[in-house]
């Protein structure tokens, strides 16, 4: 990074990023999503559509009072993370999620059991904390299996 009349010159990053293609996520612990990004995956899985940085900005960013390179920063993130795909819409991108709302949350536990360190106990904890009409569900779903 070299200066130029007191800005910084920052090198451009790879242009692989710009592909069209589902980002492909890298075997790496997930870090839990911020509320803004979590803002976001909410407005894409409501829409159920892809968005482009200016339809989110619309339903998450003036709601909040924020900027669109804001939401667009969110968004490059969210792709980068693996949560998003894009494909091109005219001059922008338009952003959809990888994985459904029930898949993520499915995958978040799977984390989550992955990190406990005694995954029967978390379970049975987990179970204990259930309504007795979440537990019958919970039996109908594995009987099913």
């Amino acid at each position: 990074m070299s200066n130029l009349g007191g800005r910084p010159i920052i090198a451009e990053r790879n242009r692989s990023s710009a592909r069209t293609e589902p980002h492909v996520t890298r075997q790496r612990k997930r870090l839990g999503l911020g509320e803004l990004e979590a803002q976001v995956m909410d407005a894409l899985w409501d829409q159920e559509a892809w968005l482009t940085p200016a339809q989110v900005h619309a339903t998450v960013g003036r709601k909040r009072g924020l900027a669109y390179t804001t939401v667009m920063t969110v968004l490059v993130r969210l792709y980068e993370k693996g949560l998003l795909e894009r494909r091109r819409a005219g001059r922008a991108f338009a952003y959809g999620p990888v994985l459904t709302r029930e898949e993520d949350a499915a995958q978040r536990m799977q984390d989550i059991l992955a990190a406990a360190g005694n995954r029967s106990a978390a379970l049975n904890t987990f179970v204990a904390s259930m309504t007795p009409t979440e537990r019958a569900q919970l039996r109908r779903l594995l009987q099913a299996r």
